[in-house]
């Protein structure tokens, strides 16, 4: 597959995780009066939220013509979740200590 073939893809897995994820999580949080999660609690749910769109990472149809972009889609969510688990990914730190320092 060229990249150019997976560019808009990328594109939505660079900023879904923390436009989605990361940014629903902080507004659970602050409803929730928590001010200061854990940094894995902020993870998880940040996590929690970026799985509910789950349905469109699996949206395009089980025919030949998709099933590259299918499996780019498959391996780029699963390298995503593990990043957020594990810290990796810059911008959802970057939202956490902005919580945890604004609320």
């Amino acid at each position: 597959m060229r990249n150019d073939e997976r560019f808009e893809i990328q594109r939505a897995f660079d900023l879904l995780p923390h436009v989605v994820g990361a940014s629903w999580a902080a507004v659970w949080f602050r409803m929730k009066g928590i001010k200061k999660p854990t940094k894995e609690e902020f993870r998880e749910k940040t996590l929690e939220y970026l799985k509910t769109i789950e349905p469109v990472f699996e949206s395009y149809p089980n025919e030949e013509a998709f099933m590259e972009i299918r499996k780019y889609i498959e391996f780029r969510k699963n390298e995503e979740y593990k990043k957020i688990k594990s810290g990796g990914n810059k911008e959802i730190e970057i939202r956490y200590n902005r919580y945890v320092d604004y609320g």
